[in-house]
């Protein structure tokens, strides 16, 4: 935690609780030492999904080279908090109301996921004459026996929605370069550059590494027998967090240089990756106070205000969220004050389910008391915009963006 946060959470009044807290200084300087491990070959995108807060978004701009966006709502939100800045539009299910409003903006890289999106795109392009679109087929790889086991998530390299099979994405490519195909009279406006392949998240920089050097390799293969000039290859994002060790962070600096190899020896694309939680998580504190301390059969129960209504990363996820203590010494009240007394404690929300718990008979908690402050690390990725924010109508959070003097904007 940075002092500027300490600072700025110990002097809310209680009823500003519980709140969003982000140090955009912290982001900029952490996206800004990203930036500088990559090879100068490297495009470097922000994922929206995992944090679109406009400040956020805004805080990025100067490291990122563009915007990873998956649906017509991310596109118009990153397109009106970030004007300038060049937007890929991915996601599966795309509508046909969001193509023609992704053409009609301007997006620049497409990551096509079905043949039938393929058609839906240039169905849209026949309609805008002046419109070109570029195209990257996102492909569903094997990624071999054990390669995604010690990832978090898996997108690809088995049975799932996202992407195409490698037979469909020849398919597509077929499509894409034969001049006498459907689509030969819409080029050169519908150009086929390269390849998109997100297969997992939650990878070291070594994991990650493998995976680049085979989707790069396949993807030149793909191009050669196509007869294509592979411009780009998309890598895909999902670099390790570890909320168990915060400060077990993906090492960048080795995965500049393996890709710095691995550019050595395919000289022609440029590579993109698109990280999104390992850009923002760091950043982003979730701050609240204690409400109660009880026990029950044997243990210890701190009840924060708030919940998973607002953080629901460590339910979706299984983990306990990591935090710290922030000791409040006033107690106004005339009975004694609640506090843990068994040197642990499991901290849990205001909702009424068992699910609703943020870390688990966590010793990190050992003398926390009612009306003690808590701060939950981690925050600024997969947090509130994906929490069932309506669940029991509980108030909003605040939300606090600190720049460098600890001025806090609200959201």
């Amino acid at each position: 935690m940075t002092d500027t946060v300490r600072r700025h959470v110990a002097g809310l009044a209680p009823e500003a609780l519980p709140a969003f807290v982000h140090d955009l200084a912290a982001l900029r300087a952490h996206a800004a030492a990203v930036r500088a491990a990559l090879p100068e070959r490297v495009e470097l995108y922000y994922a929206a999904k995992a944090n679109p807060d406009a400040p956020v978004l805004a805080a990025l701009r100067s490291a990122v080279d563009g915007y990873e966006v998956s649906s017509g709502g991310e596109l118009a939100h990153v397109r009106q908090s970030v004007p300038d800045a060049p937007l890929a539009f991915g996601g599966p299910g795309k509508t046909e109301a969001e193509i023609a409003a992704a053409v009609d903006a301007g997006v620049h890289r497409w990551h096509v996921e079905s043949e039938q999106e393929l058609y839906r795109l240039a169905t849209a392009l026949a309609h805008r004459p002046r419109a070109s679109v570029d195209v990257l087929l996102r492909v569903n790889l094997p990624a071999g026996a054990g390669a995604l086991d010690a990832a978090a998530l898996a997108m690809g390299g088995r049975p799932t929605p996202f992407g195409l099979d490698p037979e469909r994405a020849e398919a597509c490519a077929r499509l894409l370069t034969d001049p006498l195909g459907p689509f030969g009279a819409l080029r050169p406006r519908l150009r086929l550059r390269g390849v998109h392949a997100h297969l997992a998240s939650g990878l070291a920089a070594a994991e990650q590494l493998t995976l680049a050097e085979q989707i790069v390799g396949w993807s030149a293969r793909l191009a050669e027998r196509h007869a294509f000039a592979l411009d780009e290859v998309n890598v895909g994002g999902g670099m390790a967090v570890d909320y168990a060790d915060p400060q077990a962070r993906f090492d960048w600096t080795a995965f500049g240089e393996g890709l710095a190899e691995l550019l050595d020896r395919h000289p022609g694309p440029i590579l993109r990756i698109e990280p999104g939680r390992a850009l923002t998580a760091y950043c982003g504190w979730y701050a609240t106070e204690v409400l109660d301390v009880k026990q029950s059969y044997g243990e210890d129960f701190a009840v924060v205000r708030g919940g998973t209504h607002h953080l629901r990363t460590p339910a979706t996820r299984g983990h306990d969220q990591p935090f710290t203590l922030l000791p409040v010494e006033a107690w106004s009240y005339p009975w004694p004050r609640p506090a843990v007394t068994t040197g642990r404690a499991t901290l849990a929300g205001q909702l009424c389910t068992p699910k609703d718990v943020l870390a688990r008979s966590a010793p990190a908690a050992a003398g926390l008391r009612t009306g003690d402050r808590v701060l939950f690390a981690m925050a600024g990725a997969y947090a509130w915009n994906i929490s069932h924010h309506d669940f029991l109508m509980h108030p909003y959070p605040g939300f606090h963006y600190l720049d460098g003097d600890g001025s806090a904007p609200a959201g």
